[in-house]
């Protein structure tokens, strides 16, 4: 089943932590190829304190048996190894986010958890590089494309490619 993470940073070494954390998420147990990965999106911060810096953000998708909960659970670690706090207060600069937003046709609604990312489909910084790696992807409870949502979506100079490589 394919999973797709959407990976952010916007304290410290940016590219560093989001190297780091790809490189950890293609290493975990049950991750099965093809791993795809985004390119680079320098982006402003949404929703975060005042005088918040930019954030890299990037997409991945890979392989995972495993279920829902335990992938999460493993994307929590890595935040953790890479000094992200468990209690990190929502919407605040952080050194490393990751997000699970789907997991193949999954659908979860729990109080701590949905699946998919119930906000995925408003945000350019997420639609943008997934788009990339999965434009005709249509997620459970769409009727559109990841490309055709990305190509609704206001113009805005707040999302722009870095680097292809990384």
């Amino acid at each position: 089943m394919r999973a797709g993470i959407a990976l952010g940073a916007n304290l410290g070494e940016r590219l560093r932590c989001l190297t780091t954390a790809r490189e950890k998420i293609f290493a975990l147990p049950g991750v099965a190829p093809p791993c795809l990965s985004s390119a680079l999106y320098e982006t402003e911060p949404v929703e975060c304190e005042p005088g918040a810096k930019t954030f890299l953000n990037a997409v991945v998708e890979i392989g995972y048996g495993g279920s829902s909960r335990q992938l999460l659970q493993a994307l929590r670690q890595i935040e953790d190894q890479l000094g992200r706090p468990a209690a990190h207060a929502r919407n605040r600069s952080r050194t490393i986010d990751l997000d699970l937003l789907y997991h193949s046709a999954r659908t979860i609604e729990e109080p701590d958890f949905q699946l998919p990312h119930p906000r995925l489909h408003l945000r350019g910084f997420v639609l943008q590089p997934l788009a990339e790696i999965r434009p005709n992807l249509v997620l459970p409870g769409q009727v559109k494309t990841i490309g055709e949502l990305t190509a609704e979506l206001p113009p805005s100079p707040s999302v722009v490619r870095s680097a292809r490589q990384w």
